[in-house]
C-alpha cells in the first residue's frame, strides 16, 4: 500500500523515504515496568516478556525465575531477568501558530513533514499516537490512533493543518498535560518563539510523567539575516510594528540574543531529564529524523 498526500512540491512523505522508516521504532527512556528496567521492545515480536540479563539469587526473589541450567552446571543460583514490553503512547505537539509560516523553506511544513514521519514510525509498530496542533490554545488533535490502517487518517490530518494565530504555548501545554495522564514519549515541534517565555508551558511537560523531546526549528533566514539599512517590522502573529536601523552591531546583537535564548531553552529542557535538538530548515527534514533523532535517543 502506498500512502502519500499531496503538497505544492511534492509529498509530504514519499514512499522510499516511507520504506526506510519502517525500519524504525520509537525509543523510551523511561523506566518501565518489570524486574529490569531499560528500553521498550517492539511489539512487533510477539512477546510479552524479552530476556535480558542474569544477577545472583536472594532471599525473597521468586524461584520461578531461578535458570536451573545454570545450577545444574555451577551449582550457583542465578535469577533471569526480563524487559517487559509497554503499551506506548506518543505525543506530538506541534506548533502552528502564525510564527511558524515563515521561512524558506518554510517552517510549517517542515514540522508537519517531522511530524507526518514520526507519527509514521509510531503508528506501524502499533503504538498509540496523538497529534496536537497548537496555537491559540489546542487546536486540533487527532485523539489516540494506532495501526498502520490509520496512518492515511493521520497523514491527512498533519497535511491539513495551517499555520495561524497567536501562540498561546503556556495554554496549551496546561490543557494537554491535564487531558493526558498516562506517561509516554512527547515531542514538542516549534520555534519556541514564545512571548512570554517557553518556561511556561514546558513545565507542564517537564514534570517527569513524559519522556521529552523538544525540537527547535528555524528558517536560516532567522539563524542569519539578510538584512539592512531602516526598516519597519511587523510581528507577524500580532501585528505588533518596531522601527529599526541596521547596523553591523545591532545585527551582532540579535544573532548573540538568539543564541543565549537557545541555549537557555536547551538548559531548560535537559536540567529537568528532557532532550533538546536544534535544526535550520535548511538541514533536510529525513536527515533529522533518520540521523539526529536517531542519534539523540528518540528512534531506534
Amino acid at each position: 500500500m502506498t500512502i502519500a498526500t499531496e503538497r505544492k512540491s511534492g509529498l509530504l512523505l514519499d514512499p522510499q523515504f516511507m520504506a526506510r522508516l519502517d525500519q524504525l521504532d520509537i525509543m523510551s527512556r523511561k523506566l518501565l515496568t518489570g524486574k529490569m528496567k531499560g528500553e521498550r521492545r517492539s511489539k512487533r515480536r510477539g512477546q510479552s516478556v524479552e530476556f535480558a540479563d542474569y544477577r545472583n539469587y536472594t532471599i525473597g526473589d521468586d524461584l520461578r525465575f531461578i535458570d536451573w541450567n545454570i545450577y545444574a552446571r555451577l551449582d550457583k543460583l542465578f535469577l533471569k531477568l526480563f524487559l517487559e514490553e509497554e503499551d506506548l503512547s506518543l505525543y506530538l505537539l506541534c506548533d502552528v501558530s502564525k510564527s511558524c509560516d515563515f521561512g524558506n523553506p518554510n517552517k510549517a511544513l517542515y514540522i508537519k513533514q517531522v511530524a507526518a514521519a514520526l507519527s509514521y514510525i509510531g503508528l506501524v509498530n502499533y503504538n498509540r499516537v496523538n497529534v496536537v496542533a497548537m496555537a491559540d490554545g489546542i487546536v486540533a488533535e487527532t485523539g489516540g490512533m494506532r495501526g498502520r490502517r490509520r496512518v492515511p487518517q493521520m497523514i491527512d490530518f498533519i497535511s491539513k493543518l495551517e499555520p495561524s494565530g497567536e501562540s498561546h504555548f503556556a495554554d496549551a501545554c496546561k490543557r494537554f498535560a491535564l487531558a493526558h495522564r498516562q506517561k509516554g514519549v512527547c515531542v514538542v515541534l516549534s520555534d519556541f518563539f514564545i512571548k512570554d517565555g517557553f518556561e511556561h508551558g514546558l513545565k507542564y511537560v517537564a514534570s517527569g510523567k513524559y519522556d521529552l523531546f523538544c525540537v527547535q526549528t528555524l528558517s536560516p533566514q532567522e539563524i542569519e539575516p539578510d538584512l539592512q539599512g531602516d526598516l519597519k517590522l511587523k510581528d507577524i502573529e500580532d501585528s505588533d510594528m518596531a522601527e529599526v536601523s541596521i547596523t553591523q552591531p545591532l545585527m551582532k546583537q540579535y544573532k548573540a540574543n538568539l543564541n543565549a535564548y537557545c541555549l537557555a531553552l536547551k538548559d531548560y529542557v535537559t536540567r529537568r531529564g528532557g532532550t533538546y535538538l536544534f535544526s535550520s530548515t535548511a538541514v533536510p527534514f529525513d536527515t533529522l529524523v533518520l540521523n539526529y533523532l536517531r542519534e539523540r535517543g528518540l528512534l531506534g
